[in-house]
């Protein structure tokens, strides 16, 4: 019966992670270029002796597994596609297919997104409205009057004067092999993990990687029925698991009124 109060804390806990990660989901489901949470969980278990109600237990018998309740095995992102919406402003930027945009974060490493809302920062540079710029950088002149990338991450500037557009840089996308394995910083923000594995560059619209489309953001990538259906399951596991905490409570409570 203490076992099974403690397995029945373990759901309760584990029910409650899930119901936190869809809440999540859900205030962020207008948020562009937000990328759902998902939870796993694993079977826990206790390697013990089942009991020796006859006597007869053989001493050499291998020792059995018994339930332990369950606990996070991972708590990740799911990086499927969210709808490309139309913005019509130049400095909305979207990955339509695979890939991230490379970051130069201010401590000197490197980051990651999908892209968003762009602006020149005070440094002149081509950046997220954060004023993280991109790697590589990508000067902007102070005169420009207008902004084009291309689908393949060419990036030209129009300026008084100049019948033609200028070249102010190239942006690249990296890919990782498990992109589930990103550590999530925030406002769209992600860093590499081992379980990520290394970057993997590429130009834009080559060897797998998704197409630049200016004039767009991504949508979440969030389901409302989805996230409502796995809460109201979540509720009910939640439910469960409390009424095994009731019962072996109640059960414990019998025991200890037991008279001799």
């Amino acid at each position: 019966m203490f076992e099974s109060l403690s397995i029945g804390a373990t759901g309760m806990h584990a029910q409650q992670l899930q119901v936190e990660t869809i809440a999540n989901n859900l205030a962020n489901v207008n948020t562009a270029g937000f990328k759902k949470g998902r939870v796993n969980f694993a079977e826990l278990v206790a390697r013990a002796p089942l009991p020796d109600l006859q006597g007869t237990r053989d001493l050499l018998a291998p020792r059995q597994a018994s339930a332990a309740g369950v606990a996070l095995a991972a708590a990740t992102k799911v990086f499927d596609g969210g709808e490309m919406k139309r913005t019509e402003s130049p400095l909305d930027l979207a990955i339509q297919g695979e890939g991230f945009l490379e970051l130069a974060m201010p401590d000197g490493t490197r980051a990651y997104t999908r892209g968003g809302t762009l602006k020149v920062n005070a440094d002149g540079q081509l950046a997220l409205l954060d004023g993280t710029p991109f790697r590589p950088g990508i000067q902007i002149p102070d005169n420009a009057q207008r902004l084009v990338v291309s689908a393949s991450g060419r990036v030209q500037v129009a300026v008084p004067g100049q019948a033609n557009l200028l070249e102010a840089g190239q942006l690249e996308l990296a890919r990782f092999t498990n992109p589930s394995g990103l550590l999530a910083q925030g406002g769209g923000i992600y860093r590499a993990t081992d379980a990520s594995g290394e970057a993997i560059g590429g130009r834009p619209g080559e060897d797998g990687m998704g197409a630049l489309a200016q004039g767009f953001l991504e949508g979440s990538n969030v389901k409302l029925v989805e996230e409502m259906v796995g809460l109201m399951v979540a509720q009910r596991a939640y439910e469960a698991s409390a009424k095994v905490v009731q019962a072996a409570d109640e059960m414990l409570g019998m025991v200890n009124g037991l008279r001799r």
